[in-house]
């Protein structure tokens, strides 16, 4: 469920500007032409005090318009290879698609992921963190020359608990989003998306030592409380943050490339309840997770 924390901040965050006038020009805007097809390769690595998990994907995008006339991408995924083991996936009609766009007239959501196989859900919603932040950055032409900023006051906790084994989870960031660069040689525009600890974090404090600042000075804005056996939990609280680097093509703002790296400075304690009063030993160690996707090919409708 870790996957799903990643992105969350991001697509809720576009649920608040999708409600203000979205705009259709700008240095960043999509535009698309009916049957482009773009394939892409997606490598990640995982890392923290009990995991070390590194994958790699591959996806074919095809623009087509949904039933509304808008225009999206839809995303085929065609490889997958987890810490050098390569994982089967569906082909044809079962074949796993994922659709996005970055017209602002549609909706980014978290997609029903019960039916994707659970090593996928990474792939599909890191590519989703990427998609959501574009759509924040092109919101209303604020970037236009670099050195162009804008912050973005969100905060609100996102969940991505289940329920059963994740008892709590959330997060709560504000974006600080920036154009760092226009290269007219390679018709690329780079730009920074940093998900930032707010000044007053909204999580939840399950506990009074969940609230004492894992980063002196920062207010924690991670929190999990996973279930890992009968009367048995585990307590993670810190403070996370990512920086995310999107490459898009001037001519029509397709993404060419893009990295995130996701750090969080946790402090977990076990506990044998799940409000985590009681707790145990505690643990400090640090989550890094490093993302970067690259297109490989292209086709337009044309050729």
């Amino acid at each position: 469920m870790w996957w799903l924390q990643v992105m969350s901040g991001a697509v809720a965050a576009l649920g608040v500007v999708s409600t203000q006038e979205a705009s259709r020009t700008g240095l960043l805007v999509r535009r698309y032409r009916d049957g482009e097809r773009t394939a892409y390769h997606m490598t990640a690595s995982n890392k923290d005090l009990h995991r070390n998990l590194e994958y790699e994907a591959d996806a074919v995008c095809t623009v087509k318009r949904n039933a509304d006339g808008v225009f999206a991408e839809e995303f085929e995924w065609t490889r997958l290879v987890v810490n050098r083991n390569p994982v089967p996936l569906p082909t044809r009609e079962e074949a796993i698609h994922q659709v996005l766009s970055r017209d602002p007239a549609f909706r980014l959501r978290i997609p029903d992921l019960s039916k994707v196989p659970p090593s996928l859900i990474g792939p599909i919603t890191d590519l989703l963190t990427f998609y959501a932040d574009l759509q924040l950055a092109a919101r209303d032409g604020k970037l236009r020359t670099p050195g162009d900023h804008f912050y973005f006051k969100h905060g609100s906790p996102s969940s991505w608990a289940d329920g059963a084994i994740v008892c709590v989870g959330e997060d709560s960031i504000d974006f600080d989003v920036s154009l760092s660069d226009v290269n007219e040689k390679t018709r690329t525009a780079t730009t920074v998306v940093k998900h930032v600890p707010p000044q007053k974090s909204q999580i939840r404090k399950v506990s009074d030592w969940t609230s004492v600042p894992v980063v002196a000075g920062v207010e924690n804005n991670w929190i999990q409380v996973v279930k890992t056996g009968a009367d048995s939990y585990l307590g993670q609280v810190g403070k996370e943050t990512f920086d995310v680097n999107l490459t898009t093509n001037l001519d029509d703002g397709r993404l060419a490339s893009a990295t995130l790296d996701n750090v969080v400075d946790v402090l977990e304690r076990p506990s044998k309840k799940p409000d985590l009063s009681l707790p145990g030993p505690e643990s400090r160690y640090r989550i890094v997770r490093r993302i970067e996707i690259k297109e490989f090919s292209r086709r337009d409708s044309s050729n």
